[in-house]
């Protein structure tokens, strides 16, 4: 399996990416507790291959994107940032879906200057609100395209219905829904991106609720001398070509213990195995 992805047929990235949500403070609000460690994670992806990182105005809110430019601005050659806008936070946990035009122009300007950039590379919205018309939303989409400030349009926590409608106004180049071995209700929508070659970003892939998938995950973790979350990350990876993973932390010996996780081989019966836990 490759381990590399075309983002948009000019954008080849490496399918283990870094989830910038967990770098800011507790409940996804504020600074984060240990600025220099944060610092620390971020300054770390480049050497370890990673060349493509998620983050989102929401983030903090603008903590996470701040905190990107501080650590790794100028950015390497070839490292894609993805960031998101249509999601608003009002405080820690909480938050509230906005997909207005003149929010999402704001979100998009905002974003573009804490990030130090002329053009998101990948900009996803987070969410399709059910009060603003969907042409409204795709049009906005449209028109930051051809302006210039967005080179790549994503989706997130849509169905396949949805994707097709926006495919109608725009490329569609990932999609971002909630995904691990427990989690599995985008199943259809995983495999329609596979077959239309779009990247599905998984979020919250770990999702350890399950009593059973949590005894198999520590039975294969000691079969395999690995950690729990590096197997499950490995089903995760290896379950399709178009999975793209965001595994996100603010601790460095943790981000490196996840980007082991892809040279972590499940046999077929292993695979098979874990999913039929859930």
């Amino acid at each position: 399996m490759n381990t590399t992805f075309k983002l948009g047929n000019d954008l080849t990235i490496n399918r283990m990416g870094f989830g910038a949500m967990r770098i800011t403070g507790k409940g996804i609000w504020g600074p984060p507790e240990d600025h220099d460690e944060a610092i620390r994670v971020l300054k770390a992806l480049p050497g370890l291959g990673v060349n493509f990182i998620d983050t989102a105005d929401s983030y903090g809110p603008e903590v996470s994107e701040e905190l990107i430019a501080e650590a790794l601005y100028p950015y390497p050659a070839g490292m894609v940032i993805a960031t998101k806008g249509g999601f608003m936070r009002t405080g820690p946990n909480q938050w509230h879906v906005n997909g207005d035009p003149g929010h999402l122009r704001k979100a998009l300007e905002g974003s573009l200057k804490r990030l130090k950039l002329d053009t998101i590379d990948l900009y996803q919205l987070h969410r399709i609100d059910p009060n603003v018309p969907f042409e409204k939303m795709m049009e906005f989409l449209a028109g930051v395209q051809r302006e210039g400030l967005v080179k790549h349009i994503g989706l997130s926590e849509v169905s396949i219905d949805q994707i097709i409608q926006a495919r109608e106004y725009v490329d569609i180049v990932s999609v971002q829904n909630k995904y691990s071995i427990v989690y599995r209700t985008w199943e259809p929508e995983l495999e329609y991106c596979e077959k239309e070659g779009i990247a599905f970003i998984p979020w919250n892939p770990i999702n350890a609720g399950n009593i059973l998938y949590v005894e198999r995950l520590k039975e294969l973790a000691t079969r395999h001398n690995a950690s729990v979350q590096q197997v499950a990350l490995s089903w995760v990876y290896h379950r399709s070509p178009v999975m793209l993973l965001i595994p996100g932390t603010s601790k460095l010996a943790h981000l490196e213990e996840n980007m082991k996780a892809p040279s972590l081989q499940l046999s077929a019966e292993e695979m098979e195995y874990l999913a039929s836990a859930s």
